[in-house]
């Protein structure tokens, strides 16, 4: 099972590279990094928003002058904290790796300025985390608790000055990560980056 998730976002990843290279205009790599602010929806009670990271590689595919593909490959930090009444706190924290794939439109608001708007989905694995009860700590992935692969979709904004990007978006998590019966569960995150073009 690992091996065809990962087979599948690296086939993905090479599907937007191979077509930006028959077809575009403009290839841009990048590195970002910036915060998270995430959180669980679904049957967990009584979750808070936690500030996580991010940090990753960016690929922006252009085609025409204002349509853009943005990919790449992030490492994120994703979770909450949950304390129910009369319970003690327990805190999530899946770490991932993930892959947008989002359709963006650039458009010049100064110059050396634009502004940018994308959406699409995105691909994520889980590689790493842990959940931490009275100071108790297991593996979140292992014993029947989260499952690995997740899908959901994304929107963001953004500046482009020169070389710097600044990005806001959010994620929301389409899949049910929890593999706990009756307890549904999906990823929600708010973000905000900074990121560079080479």
């Amino acid at each position: 099972m690992k091996k065809r998730i990962s087979t599948l976002v690296m086939g993905m990843i090479a599907l937007v590279i191979c077509t930006g290279n028959l077809n575009a205009q403009d290839i841009t790599l990048g590195v970002k990094g910036g915060a998270n602010f995430s959180s669980f929806g679904g049957d967990i009670k009584k979750t808070d928003y936690v500030f996580k990271y991010q940090v990753g590689a960016t690929l922006d595919i252009g085609f025409t002058e204002n349509f853009y593909i943005i990919t790449g490959l992030d490492l994120q930090t994703k979770g909450t904290k949950s304390k129910p009444k009369g319970a003690s706190s327990v805190k999530f924290n899946p770490m991932y790796l993930q892959v947008p794939i989002h359709a963006a439109y650039k458009f010049d608001i100064a110059p050396k300025t634009r502004f940018v708007a994308e959406a699409g989905p995105y691909l994520a694995y889980g590689i790493a985390g842990k959940m931490k009860s009275d100071g108790e700590k297991v593996d979140i992935f292992h014993d029947d608790r989260f499952k690995r692969f997740d899908l959901g979709l994304g929107a963001g904004v953004g500046i482009e000055l020169d070389k710097f990007v600044v990005k806001g978006g959010y994620d929301f998590g389409l899949l049910d990560i929890s593999d706990v019966k009756g307890v549904k569960t999906r990823n929600h995150n708010a973000y905000l980056t900074v990121g560079y073009h080479f």
